[in-house]
């Protein structure tokens, strides 16, 4: 019984990934002002890779449950030099049921992932996918290259949050990483079969290994709207991440123990010191009252952090799905320029 995978089969070299293809996956959550010009980049792009690498392309558009008209916008976007897929899902699900969503739809053989507000941009894909083909990288991943217009809290709440899920793992992932990055075939084989329903795709895809590289960039501005993300959204997907995929609150718990109970017997032999040395006992009122304040906080956070895992280990047990798909079409590109449309509803 094995109980790895060999996925050596898939490996590419510059001369089959262009039989294998890149699908290009697009979540989108109310995008409707940028993604018939998003759309149009990816034409051009999909366009340029033909030309250089012979290199056959898909969009996956993954629409996130949207309350606006992303999803109608979608329906007529053309497939004019690629095949494009729209994925419906049911309901606002999170980016990374989408971002799952449009992995299993995926048609071709490389994933390249990147956002549906634009800010990536698609004059970098060329560069990624040239580390793919040309360098024989399966993971391209990209960083911001600086956070300069970040606010001081921000930039260290980020470095917290690696420094804190770096600690101790074997497998780090890199500061500043985002979900803009392109994977090779086996790589997008090897993602797929991680069974674990609570996924954090930033780890995951570090965790899978292989010949990795980072490309810094700078993210374009915002083109329309304003994000979703909250500072609130952001401290819980922060949570979810640390609680998905490192064990390293339950450590650090375990470590503040340590601290905390020292204390608590240099405090109780300083007060048997006092009784013996000067005959006089310790009022206790204020000594067992901050005590107790501070053992029974630091108990419920514990209390908490587990909480966290157990909460992790009932959803894994309950295996709902990451996401129900409500509509699902297609338009395939032609090179002799027509398209031809399958569309099927409801969900698959």
């Amino acid at each position: 019984m094995m109980l790895g995978s060999d996925v050596s089969s898939l490996s590419t070299t510059a001369a089959t990934a262009a039989a294998k293809g890149l699908s290009i996956v697009v979540p989108a959550y109310n995008e409707a002002a940028g993604i018939a010009a998003l759309h149009q980049r990816i034409c051009d792009l999909a366009r340029v890779l033909r030309q250089r690498y012979g290199l056959g392309c898909e969009v996956v558009y993954v629409d996130d449950g949207s309350s606006d008209a992303t999803l109608s916008i979608a329906r007529t976007l053309p497939a004019s030099s690629l095949d494009v897929q729209v994925v419906s899902l049911s309901r606002n699900f999170g980016k990374e049921a989408a971002l799952m969503a449009g992995l299993d739809h995926a048609r071709r053989g490389a994933v390249l992932f990147m956002d549906g507000d634009g800010q990536h941009p698609t004059a970098l894909v060329e560069q990624l996918v040239s580390h793919w083909i040309e360098g024989g990288y399966d993971v391209v991943y990209t960083a911001k290259a600086h956070r300069d217009n970040e606010s001081l809290l921000r930039r260290l709440s980020v470095h917290s949050f690696y420094a804190l899920i770096n600690w101790g793992a074997r497998q780090k992932i890199p500061e500043d990483a985002g979900d803009f990055r392109l994977l090779s075939p086996r790589a997008v084989a090897a993602l797929r079969q991680l069974p674990e329903h609570n996924r954090f795709f930033k780890g995951l895809a570090s965790w899978i290994g292989f010949r990795q590289i980072q490309v810094d960039y700078e993210p374009a501005p915002r083109a329309h709207g304003v994000t979703t993300f909250s500072f609130m959204r952001l401290l819980g997907l922060s949570i979810e991440g640390l609680t998905s995929f490192s064990v390293a609150p339950l450590r650090f718990a375990s470590l503040l123990g340590v601290p905390l109970a020292s204390a608590a017997f240099l405090f109780g032999l300083s007060i048997i010191w006092e009784v013996w040395a000067t005959g006089k006992q310790v009022p206790g009122y204020p000594s067992l009252f901050v005590g107790l304040m501070t053992v029974g906080g630091v108990q419920l956070i514990m209390i908490g952090i587990v909480g966290e895992y157990i909460g992790k280990i009932l959803s894994e047990l309950k295996a709902r799905p990451i996401y129900f798909v409500a509509e699902h079409s297609e338009k395939q590109f032609e090179t002799e320029g027509r398209e031809s449309a399958n569309e099927r509803t409801p969900a698959e």
